[in-house]
């Protein structure tokens, strides 16, 4: 991680697969310059993360709250995450 970047894990509940959540995350995570990834979990979740400047980190955090149109977001847990490794751009899986 540079200097001045966090790394931050969000589990987004709700609806929140299958409604092209992970592609819309992953818009704006590089809309924001965010490195990380968003995945599916098997319990129906989603887990983000995301890694950069704390203020784009931020927004993203705002974003998820709602998610693309036809999501419908229950609720975000956020947790820092101390070593993420060496992560280049935004995936999705």
């Amino acid at each position: 991680m540079a200097t001045g970047e966090v790394a931050v894990r969000f589990v987004v509940a709700g609806r929140v697969q299958g409604v092209f959540f992970r592609a819309s995350t992953a818009r704006e995570a590089a809309r924001l310059a965010l490195r990380g990834h968003a995945i599916n979990l098997p319990d129906g979740r989603v887990e983000v993360l995301a890694i950069g400047p704390a203020a784009a980190v931020d927004e993203l955090a705002r974003w998820l709250q709602r998610g693309p149109p036809a999501a419908r977001v229950e609720a975000v847990v956020r947790e820092p995450v101390a070593q993420p490794g060496a992560i280049d751009g935004f995936r999705t899986g």
